[in-house]
């Protein structure tokens, strides 16, 4: 079992009983979130790019909780600059690292930074036997059908805001290449200027792909057997 837990914006967990994986913690100042920062528990932090938006609380929930981060080494390093002692496990694209509830691969995206040297990437997240696609902050590229292939993915999730990233008809073909049973849309309507009609997305993606889009609004759950 494993349980995928909406946070807000690009941010969530998933929980397999016995590690908590946090992805892209932006929830001070963050007006989707519904919890702290400080009542956030976690074994592991994956942070997709150093904008605010992503980076977010990562050092001090990672400190709080004596949680790793997963991450290029630019944004370690930023991360470390703001608290002293952290444990990071560095990484790059295409590397693969393995951890005890699975492992995490780190993949290609198509968007700035935010720090100077780095690069933006999404993950593959193998736990509980399963693997979830999470594409961080990205345009489509063509290359995610091979992510697709790669692994065969229980669930994809991708940004659907625009502006910043894919909108509702990229990434109505993304989850069309991916080839994904489950989809579930992020980092739409924080702020006016990606907001979305998140149901027009899910009757585009579920018309071309073969594909079931799960809209869950900060605080909700989706539980994987």
């Amino acid at each position: 079992m494993v349980n995928y837990t909406y946070l807000g914006h690009a941010c969530f967990m998933l929980d397999d009983g016995n590690s908590k994986i946090l992805v892209d913690p932006y929830l001070t100042g963050n007006p989707k979130a519904l919890i702290a920062a400080d009542k956030v528990k976690c074994d592991y932090i994956l942070i997709s790019h150093a904008h605010g938006d992503h980076l977010g609380d990562a050092p001090e929930i990672a400190k709080k909780n004596d949680a790793q981060i997963v991450a290029i080494p630019e944004i370690l390093a930023i991360c470390e600059d703001r608290v002293r002692g952290l444990k990071g496990i560095p990484m790059n694209l295409g590397g693969t690292v393995k951890l005890p509830f699975g492992f995490v691969r780190m993949t290609l995206a198509f968007h700035s930074s935010g720090v100077a040297g780095g690069v933006a990437c999404g993950f593959v997240i193998n736990i509980g036997g399963k693997n979830f696609y999470y594409a961080g902050d990205t345009a489509l590229f063509s290359d995610m059908k091979s992510i697709g292939q790669r692994d065969k993915l229980t669930a994809a999730i991708l940004p659907i805001g625009d502006n910043y990233t894919m909108g509702i008809d990229d990434a109505a073909i993304a989850a069309q290449m991916l080839n994904v049973p489950y989809v579930f849309p992020i980092h739409y309507d924080t702020w006016e200027i990606i907001s979305q009609d998140v149901n027009e997305f899910k009757s585009r993606a579920e018309e071309i792909a073969r594909t079931e889009v799960e809209i869950l609004q900060p605080g909700e759950s989706w539980e994987f057997e």
